[in-house]
């Protein structure tokens, strides 16, 4: 995180701060909620790709969002994934924004560019990351003592798994994504994501998946095998109740799918609701060569990564406890 202080001293005008991608290395919908909603549990980690948001003190009122593509975003082979991210109140970026200048009663103003490098709609988390970030950072900018914990309970109001991004690591995700239990000594896997140009519907997904009680306590008996670096043990847990629902509604996610197994690929497995899906590598030269292969399949998004990387500025958050 960046920060640039005005002529006043200690008063913080702008912040530049990185958003992670998440992956989930686990998903197992357990039950369906009197709510609505469904009971899960899941194993999330950060991934080193990051959105980046440039964020600057406004007059009282003043709210602005701008959204520009980044990186493997930015090139032509990408342009079908480079849209459905608005730049108005749409967008839970300015909704976050307005929601905590509610909430702490203060009358301020915010400027935010927002440059894309995850794909949206994918299971990627980036809109949830980036309303996270938006609440961290505004939480600097207007001097508010908020607390991360503070900041990650009304994040809960905008989504179900947007308090995870204030975990400061990995983490076990229970009830419907907002009861999170950090979890240490996961190591830093090397991993490809590769993403199909057409999306999901997260409401039908879960519609047509079938939950299964059985698989409570999965989660954490993988973060148990991972922590103790036994991958042969973590593989068969490395599963996604929402995987054979995706494959069925989206032709495009059961090809990639087939395509990571025919590249070898150790265990490729849906993201969340998908459309992204992920494998796991032994080194991160097994990683490139992966990437490369799916890239000359024509796969139009494919990024060689490393999951367990460092969550949204963890050493600021802490520094402000």
């Amino acid at each position: 995180m960046m920060y640039q202080e005005s002529p006043q001293a200690g008063v913080i005008d702008q912040i530049v701060i990185d958003a992670p991608a998440k992956l989930n290395l686990s998903l197992a919908v357990l039950d369906r909620r009197y709510d609505g909603f469904h009971e899960i549990e899941s194993l999330m980690v950060p991934v080193s790709l990051y959105d980046r948001l440039h964020m600057q003190r406004m007059p009282a009122g003043e709210f602005s969002l701008e959204v520009v593509f980044a990186g493997r975003l930015g090139n032509a082979s990408s342009h079908s994934l480079a849209c459905d991210v608005p730049d108005d109140d749409r967008n839970l970026v300015l909704r976050a924004a307005r929601l905590l200048a509610e909430r702490a009663n203060i009358d301020a103003g915010l400027s935010i560019r927002l440059e894309k490098h995850i794909p949206s709609g994918a299971g990627l988390g980036g809109g949830s990351s980036d309303a996270a970030s938006t609440l961290f950072a505004a939480s600097k900018i207007w001097n508010l003592d908020w607390t991360k914990d503070q900041l990650a309970e009304l994040s809960a109001e905008l989504g179900s798994d947007i308090p995870w991004f204030f975990a400061g690591s990995a983490g076990l995700v229970q009830g419907r994504g907002e009861q999170v239990t950090p979890i240490d000594g996961i190591p830093p896997l090397d991993v490809v994501i590769a993403c199909p140009s057409e999306g999901l519907s997260t409401a039908k997904v879960y519609a047509a998946c079938e939950p299964d009680a059985q698989r409570r306590g999965e989660a954490a008996s993988l973060a148990t095998s991972l922590q103790e670096n036994s991958i042969r043990q973590a593989i068969p847990l490395m599963c996604n109740s929402l995987q054979q629902p995706a494959r069925t509604l989206a032709p495009s996610v059961d090809a990639l799918l087939s395509d990571m197994a025919k590249y070898e690929a150790l265990h490729p497995v849906l993201t969340g609701s998908g459309s992204a899906c992920f494998s796991i590598c032994r080194t991160a030269k097994e990683a490139s060569q992966l990437a490369a292969s799916l890239e000359s399949a024509g796969w139009p998004y494919v990024c060689p990564t490393r999951c367990a990387a460092r969550q949204m500025d963890k050493a600021a958050m802490e520094q402000y406890e």
